[in-house]
């Protein structure tokens, strides 16, 4: 996979953002995927035709009944002063050193460990329209949606 430097993604403002700021060490764990990597890396863990949540199709795997199994909220959370992960999102046996992936879209792919996620998930959390969290080699996923909710599932 190739990346791109943090302070060239487009979108890096969210890791800078004065109310959320990013400790150095943390930064350097999020490293965003260049267009053509988080392009393959979409086509194959997500949708091979779709190139957002909103154009899924029903053979994507987001779509399948039985996959979502768990609602809940993150927007309280997110707002309050608690930086602790929502109780339903904390999957238990996933370590700290085990690499995510946050997908927004076709093109915009965030590859990270699940420690550094968990620190600043609300950071992530900036761009809600529909984000996907896996985890390489697992089977869990989070889908968060913009009005406040998330569901965990198996894919």
């Amino acid at each position: 996979m190739e990346y791109q430097l943090l302070s060239e993604y487009p979108q890096s403002w969210i890791f800078r953002h004065r109310e959320l700021p990013v400790p150095q060490e943390l930064l350097d764990d999020i490293r965003p995927l260049s267009e053509s990597s988080a392009l393959a890396f979409w086509r194959q863990q997500i949708s091979k035709e779709a190139t957002h949540a909103a154009h899924f199709m029903n053979d994507d795997w987001p779509n399948r009944n039985g996959i979502w199994h768990e609602k809940a909220e993150w927007q309280p959370r997110w707002e309050s002063d608690d930086n602790s992960l929502p109780e339903e999102l904390d999957f238990g046996d996933w370590e700290n050193n085990t690499t995510v992936f946050f997908c927004y879209d076709c093109h915009n792919v965030i590859q990270t460990t699940w420690g550094t996620f968990r620190q600043c998930w609300k950071n992530f959390l900036f761009y809600d329209d529909e984000p996907l969290l896996l985890g390489r080699r697992r089977m869990q996923v989070a889908r968060f949606h913009s009005d406040g909710t998330f569901e965990t599932g198996v894919r």
